[in-house]
């Protein structure tokens, strides 16, 4: 079984101020060791990891030398391999900031990162659109909607994730006080950024049938997210299913229930297309594409959809790929991942460990890859 993987980055010198009675730690780290601050982000680090161990076989970290995440990895036997120099005993918002744009150029499918507010910012000042990421509070300051509660409820939600749990994704505010302000008495907070963080999605939406999710609901919501979100002059590629065919009816569209059709500006430009002009309408041509999975199997690319072939998914791209399914349909695979068998094995492996998935509207789910 391939292995899941997650990022990981701690900032050391998070959460050195509060001790210290600082009202933080950006910039004042050296002040707070010399009156006789320890560090404790390594300490909250380890409590969410704890919570992994049950699948240290299934998992491997990609992070940084030393403090900022190797160390610790070591001594609780994670397997992991280690981006970049190590740095010195001071790290920087650089290094942060660094070690985002690593973890996310090497694919991981979610980032946890150990700090405060100031840690968030940096995370925020580097990330990608739509990479979804953790905070485990480890600061001074946890403004920001981007922390686990505790850090055990981050180690409990990554838990949950890499089993195959449903995890919605939602969008969290990052914000930060202005330190220098706060000790001259004054709270100024400012807005930053907003990251894709991961929360708890094992709910079921509230419908007539008293909590029991109405399949044709979420084909009707799932429409009109569809609807709101169309780009102009993209083109959607809709894979067979009986989910996306529904989608489509609801948009008053009639596609091919076990065929692929293509959508532009609303339309049907083409249906029940064959591989060869799948490519064509793809190829050097902004485009995304819809997919299904097969409900108590799981696959979502190579049965029944063997149009959507290597050549197709690299001219759309991975970023540009999204998985349509209700929450019902993903708890009949009883936390299996989802499967890709595209005929390329090297294509197979270069998966994210995680794709998003559309379960209701505007409502994402981050669930497990495999092949």
């Amino acid at each position: 079984m391939s292995r899941f993987h997650l990022g990981l980055i701690i900032n050391p010198l998070a959460g050195l101020g509060g001790p210290a009675a600082l009202k933080g730690s950006d910039g004042v780290a050296a002040e707070a060791l010399a009156l006789g601050a320890e560090p404790r982000a390594a300490q909250r680090t380890r409590i969410a990891l704890e919570h992994l161990r049950p699948l240290v076989e299934r998992i491997e970290f990609l992070t940084l030398p030393g403090a900022m995440g190797g160390d610790l990895l070591s001594e609780m036997g994670f397997a992991h391999r280690l981006l970049g120099e190590p740095t010195s005993a001071i790290s920087s918002a650089e290094d942060t900031r660094r070690a985002v744009q690593q973890l996310q150029e090497a694919g991981v499918a979610l980032i946890l990162f150990a700090g405060g507010d100031g840690t968030a910012r940096d995370v925020c000042a580097a990330v990608r659109e739509g990479q979804p990421v953790l905070g485990i509070p480890a600061g001074v300051k946890i403004h920001s909607g981007v922390y686990a509660i505790s850090p055990r409820a981050a180690g409990e939600l990554t838990k949950r994730l890499v089993e195959g749990g449903l995890v919605r994704l939602a969008s969290g505010e990052v914000r930060d006080l202005d330190e220098a302000a706060l000790r001259e008495g004054r709270v100024a907070a400012r807005w930053y950024g907003e990251l894709t963080v991961p929360e708890e999605g094992g709910f079921v939406q509230q419908v007539k049938q008293a909590g029991v999710e109405s399949e044709e609901l979420v084909l009707a919501e799932l429409a009109a997210w569809l609807e709101d979100s169309w780009e102009t002059n993209v083109r959607y590629v809709l894979g067979p299913g009986s989910t996306l065919h529904g989608v489509a009816r609801n948009l008053g569209l009639e596609t091919t229930l076990l065929g692929v059709d293509v959508l532009e500006n609303g339309r049907l430009i083409a249906t029940d297309v064959t591989e060869a002009q799948l490519f064509t309408l793809v190829d050097a041509y902004p485009a995304r594409l819809l997919v299904t999975a097969i409900g108590g199997q799981g696959h979502i690319i190579g049965r029944g959809n063997q149009q959507i072939s290597p050549r197709v998914l690299r001219a759309i791209g991975f970023d540009h790929l999204r998985v349509v399914a209700s929450k019902r349909k993903l708890r009949t695979l009883e936390g299996r991942p989802l499967l890709v068998d595209s005929g390329d094995p090297t294509l197979d492996a270069a998966f994210p460990d995680a794709l998003r998935v559309w379960a209701g509207y505007k409502e994402e789910l981050l669930y497990p890859v495999g092949h």
